[in-house]
């Protein structure tokens, strides 16, 4: 019987290259919610998720948003919202 008590031990630690860091803090209305989407660099999603948790805020904190997402560097990572909801989008360039 193994001395793991029923919980297993944890994979080996992968030593690759990190994920780059988000770099675009994007809140979006999204069918009447408010979201929060993390973005690196090359606008790929990193993370996507309530835009009224405590984190926004923190993240955003003495920033100053661009207001909406309508330049066409953000038609293939927002594709899925409409032009009014990407209009009315803040985004705020997160200090690495």
């Amino acid at each position: 019987m193994g001395q793991g008590f029923g919980i297993e031990s944890h994979g080996a630690h992968r030593h690759g290259a990190h994920r780059p860091p988000a770099r675009y803090l994007v809140v979006i209305d999204a069918g009447g919610e408010q979201i929060a989407r993390l973005f690196d660099e090359h606008r790929a999603l990193v993370a996507e998720f309530d835009a009224g948790t405590e984190e926004v805020a923190v993240m955003a904190k003495g920033l100053a948003p661009q207001n909406g997402a309508d330049a066409a560097e953000w038609d293939q990572a927002l594709a899925s919202h409409s032009a009014r909801e990407r209009a009315s989008a803040d985004i705020y360039l997160l200090d690495l």
